[in-house]
């Protein structure tokens, strides 16, 4: 990196080698983060291969929600439904999922939106809908702001939904294995409210108890609500249940390629956001910020700080130091991508309390 004449690198304050300070470089913004040795960067983890097609099916394992496969319970990958009715829309399913076989080789399924069971004609789904006592998923809304809402249902109150909603979800998600018992996950599930009722647009699972803090287990838009914003809702909407739990999380690793696109594209801007509005405090020449920080502002688990940060290639080597540095291009095109992101998770609308289920026995 050449010298600037208008540079201004402050020596690193010491927070567990840590502290970055945040100066002008030209039309560039540098962060010292600490001298060479005290902050490691935690290499991307590599993506696992896809288990390869075999023409025998096996029975899932009793544990677990979705999550993912091993050679030993992998399902067949091979799509085994024509088509489903979900509401107003007709989809065709992506992938395999266990539905009873009477029921998959129907040319349609119709499932009720709201309680997600599943019927062999419409004549059946309409005599089930004048009766089905729900407009809305079941559990607790914890969230609603506009239109949009979130419900939080446990996998053992609510077992008949969480096994209807994990076959749902098994037609659109190939890297995830079916798993029937839910009592050990929470599931999430957003909507979208009209005068008819509430209409799954998405959700996401969690165990109530993570040894490894994942914050998600499966996640999942449903087709006609993608490329609409939603799946960055839902991760948002993790990440704000982090918060409100006072620790750093993270998505059940390996991720599909999929997922992991969408979580770093989430990690990228969320970052740069706090970055970029970063003002010096009194008596300060420049801002100053620690990695430690950028995790407590956003539950993001330090290890995926590092690693987007690694990605965007913004960490470099300068005067003995690490040097963090955003141009004006990547400002840019973050400030334009976040313009187009108009649906976002207020937590003015969000109303729950964390609960500890390791002083609840067995949930």
């Amino acid at each position: 990196m050449s010298e600037d004449s208008n540079s201004a690198i402050l020596d690193p304050i010491e927070d567990d080698g840590r502290r970055a300070s945040i100066g002008s470089l030209g039309g560039s913004i540098g962060s010292s983060i600490g001298s060479l040795g005290e902050i490691e960067i935690a290499p991307l983890t590599p993506l696992t291969p896809l288990t390869p097609l075999t023409p025998q099916q096996n029975v899932p394992r009793q544990t677990g929600s979705l999550a993912t496969h091993s050679d030993d319970h992998a399902i067949t990958r091979i799509k085994n439904m024509k088509m489903i009715e979900l509401g107003k829309y007709r989809i065709k399913p992506w992938y395999f999922s266990p539905y009873p076989q009477e029921i998959t080789s129907l040319d349609c399924i119709y499932i009720c939106e709201f309680c997600l069971k599943y019927r062999k004609s419409r004549k059946c789904l309409e005599r089930h809908l004048h009766k089905c006592p729900f407009k809305h998923p079941p559990g607790n809304e914890i969230y609603r702001k506009g239109s949009v809402s979130f419900f939080e249902l446990d996998g053992r109150k609510n077992k008949l939904y969480a096994q209807n909603l994990c076959l749902l979800a098994k037609l659109f998600l190939d890297h995830k294995t079916l798993y029937y018992d839910t009592d050990p996950f929470l599931f999430y599930v957003m909507t979208e409210c009209d005068m008819r009722g509430y209409h799954i647009v998405g959700y996401f699972s969690k165990e109530k108890e993570s040894s490894e803090d994942y914050n998600v287990a499966c996640i999942l838009t449903l087709p006609p609500y993608q490329r609409k914003g939603y799946g960055k809702l839902l991760i948002e909407f993790s990440y704000e249940l982090s918060k409100f739990e006072g620790k750093t999380g993270s998505p059940e690793k390996p991720l599909s390629d999929l997922g992991l696109l969408s979580y770093r594209s989430y990690w990228k801007q969320t970052i740069l956001e706090i970055l970029i509005a970063l003002k010096p405090q009194e008596g300060q020449e420049k801002p100053q910020l620690t990695i430690n920080e950028i995790c407590e502002q956003t539950s993001i688990k330090k290890e995926d700080v590092i690693s987007t940060l690694t990605n965007l290639e913004l960490i470099n080597y300068y005067r003995g130091q690490y040097i963090l540095t955003l141009n004006k291009e990547l400002v840019d095109s973050h400030r334009k991508i976040m313009e187009k992101r108009k649906v976002r998770i207020d937590s003015k609308y969000l109303h729950w309390t964390p609960k500890d289920w390791a002083k609840r026995g067995k949930w």
